[in-house]
C-alpha cells in the first residue's frame, strides 16, 4: 500500500516539473534567440547545424534550470494535496511528514545527480557565449551569406554590394569596399564571384573573376590599379564578432595565483568560488525539493500558476544571497569556501525550522 503512495507522490511531482522546465529553458533561451537567429542568417548554416548548437546550448541551460523547476514540482504537488485534503487523510492514515517526504527525496535525489553531472561535464559549454560556442560548432558548414541589392558589412570596415541583376548565365557582379587596413584601402570590383569555405577554419571567403583593385598609397600623387582573372578575398571570422573562447583556469594556478598575492586578488578569489560553487550549485538542487515540501503545505491555496511564482521567488532570494556571499568573498570577509556554501547552509536551516513546524501541526 505504501508503495502505492509513494508512486503516486512521485507521479505528482512529474508533471509541474516537465512544464516548469521547459518553460524555464524557453525563456532563458529567448534572451539568447536574436543572436542566435543572427549569426545563422549571416552566416547561411542548415537546419541540421541549427539543431546542433541547440543541443549543445542545453546543457548549459539545465543546470540552471533543474533546481528551479525541483522546487516548482514539490511545491506544486504538495500544495495541491494539501488543498484537496489528501495529505490530511494520508496523515490521519498515520503516516507523518517525515514518512511522505520519502519519493520527493528520492526525485531530489534524481535531480542533484542530473544537475551534478551537467555542471561538471557540462561545463566547457556553460562558459563559453552563444556566438562562440555557434563559431567552434558550425566551422565546417559556415559560408559568406551576402544579401543582393543591399550594402553587406560581413566584418567591421569592409562594406560588399551583390548586383541584383544577373549580368550572365548566373553570375553577378560584386563591389567591395576594403577599409581593414586604413593606409592600405582599395576598392575591388568584379564581374562574378564564387564562395569559398575552408573546413576547420575560421576562414571564408571569396573567389573573384575577372575584375580589378583600385588603391591609394600613402602618396595622394599615386594611384595603383590592378586587373585580375582570378582573386581569392579571405576574411577572417575573429575580426568581427568571433573571439577564441577563453580557457577556465585550473583550480591549482588559482589557488598558485592566490599564494602569490597572499590571498589578496579578488579575481582569483571569485574564481576559487566558482569551482566551489560547482559541488555548491547542484546541491542546492536537493535543498530546493525538500524545502518544497513544507512551503507546498503552507500555501496550499496558491494553485499551479502560485507554485511558480513562490518557486521563482525562493530561487531570486537564494541567487541573491549568492551576490552578497561573493561581494563578502571578493571584499575579504568571507573565505572563498564559505561564500560558496553559506547560502546552502542557510537555506537548509531554513528547510528544517518549515519542515518542523510543519510536521507538528
Amino acid at each position: 500500500m505504501q508503495k502505492i503512495l509513494d508512486r503516486y507522490i512521485f507521479t505528482e511531482l512529474l508533471p509541474p516539473f516537465a512544464i516548469s522546465l521547459v518553460a524555464l529553458c524557453f525563456v532563458m533561451l529567448t534572451k539568447e534567440l536574436l543572436r542566435l537567429v543572427e549569426l545563422l542568417v549571416s552566416k547561411g548554416v542548415g537546419l541540421l547545424a541549427v539543431l546542433k548548437v541547440f543541443v549543445h546550448l542545453l546543457p548549459s541551460f539545465l543546470v540552471l534550470t533543474l533546481p528551479i523547476a525541483g522546487i516548482i514540482a514539490s511545491i506544486t504537488a504538495f500544495s495541491r494535496l494539501s488543498y484537496d485534503k489528501e495529505l490530511v487523510a494520508m496523515r490521519a492514515a498515520g503516516l507523518g511528514l517525515l514518512r511522505l517526504s520519502r519519493p520527493v527525496l528520492i526525485f531530489s535525489c534524481l535531480v542533484f545527480g542530473l544537475t551534478l553531472l551537467l555542471s561538471q561535464w557540462g561545463q566547457p559549454w556553460t562558459s563559453v557565449s552563444l556566438k562562440k560556442l555557434a563559431l567552434n560548432l558550425l566551422r565546417e558548414q559556415l559560408t559568406l551569406a551576402l544579401d543582393r541589392g543591399v550594402f553587406n558589412e560581413p566584418v567591421p570596415n569592409m562594406v560588399m554590394y551583390v548586383s541584383d541583376s544577373q549580368e550572365g548565365a548566373g553570375t553577378r557582379s560584386i563591389f567591395i569596399s576594403d577599409e581593414r587596413n586604413p593606409s592600405e584601402a582599395r576598392v575591388i570590383v568584379a564581374n562574378s564571384y564564387h564562395l569559398l569555405n575552408e573546413a576547420g577554419s575560421s576562414q571564408v571567403g571569396l573567389r573573384l573573376f575577372n575584375g580589378t583593385i583600385h588603391s591609394q598609397p600613402r602618396d595622394p600623387n599615386q594611384y595603383h590599379q590592378v586587373s585580375f582573372s582570378t582573386y581569392d578575398l579571405k576574411l577572417s571570422l575573429n575580426q568581427s564578432l568571433y573571439a577564441a573562447a577563453e580557457e577556465r583556469p585550473s583550480r591549482e594556478a588559482v589557488i598558485e595565483r592566490l599564494n602569490q598575492t597572499n590571498w589578496q586578488d579578488t579575481d582569483a578569489l571569485r574564481r576559487l568560488t566558482e569551482y566551489y560553487k560547482d559541488l555548491a550549485f547542484p546541491t542546492a538542487s536537493l535543498i530546493f525539493c525538500m524545502i518544497g515540501i513544507p512551503v507546498g503545505i503552507v500555501s496550499k491555496r496558491s494553485g499551479r500558476v502560485g507554485g511558480f511564482a513562490v518557486g521563482v521567488m525562493i530561487v531570486v532570494v537564494y541567487y541573491v544571497l549568492n551576490v552578497l556571499c561573493e561581494f563578502f568573498v571578493t571584499t575579504l570577509v568571507l573565505p572563498p569556501f564559505a561564500g560558496a556554501w553559506l547560502p546552502n547552509l542557510s537555506f537548509f536551516a531554513m528547510g528544517l525550522m518549515l519542515f518542523y513546524r510543519v510536521s507538528r501541526q
